[in-house]
């Protein structure tokens, strides 16, 4: 399986294109507001984005994902947990910075995701584990033993719960059920730095001891 990835935008929200191969199809995951970035590095990795899966609906992770969707013509997918945030991109950027800068940030008409499916994508099997707490939508994908971890669990660090629609006892519980019944072995590629393992994170992430 073929995994690429970019820090983009102000927040260094981590873009993934996952295939089979080079020159097949491929599904890109999460696409912050940097869509030139984005059509980038799919064109230097050779592939044709069949989908755009989506961890959660912060602007960080969405505010691209009409541009993206527009460019390849692929479906995006979102939690509808997460509307509140994923359908009001500008919404957000003017929360955050006071102003809107100039940008296409109209969404796309979402697809729905679905705790405990299979999205069969690129000849490739997604499973959805829905992990709220980061936000109530907030999902992680599971691929060939290379977990999608969007913004549940960092290395050496977790999703922050303060923002609104956040809950600590959630994602926790989350962890708890979804993320460390995994194999150690399984890869975690985070929504933000460096990648790392279930089982690195089990033993030494300050936030997992106890649990």
């Amino acid at each position: 399986m073929l995994i690429t990835s970019r820090s983009l935008w102000v927040a260094e929200t981590n873009t993934y294109v996952v295939a089979s191969e080079a020159g097949g199809p491929a599904v890109i995951v999460d696409a912050p507001p940097d869509v030139d970035a984005i059509v980038e590095l799919v064109r230097d990795t050779d592939v044709i984005p069949v989908a755009l899966l989506l961890t959660h609906g912060h602007v960080d992770h969405v505010g691209g994902a009409g541009g993206v969707a527009n460019e390849f013509s692929c479906p995006a997918y979102v939690h509808p947990s997460d509307d509140y945030l994923s359908l009001h991109p500008r919404r957000q950027i003017e929360m955050l910075f006071g102003s809107v800068p100039p940008g296409d940030y109209e969404p796309p008409k979402y697809q729905s995701l679905t705790d405990g499916e299979t999205l069969s994508l690129a000849g490739l099997e997604f499973e959805v584990l829905q992990t709220p707490g980061h936000t109530p939508g907030h999902c992680c994908f599971l691929v060939e033993g290379e977990l999608f971890s969007g913004d549940q669990l960092f290395a050496g660090s977790i999703g922050r719960t303060d923002l609104p629609g956040g809950s600590f006892d959630q994602l926790m519980a989350s962890m708890r059920k979804k993320v460390l019944v995994l194999d150690d072995k399984t890869m975690v590629h985070p929504g933000h730095g460096p990648a790392t393992t279930v089982g690195r994170e089990r033993r030494t992430n300050p936030f997992l001891r106890g649990i």
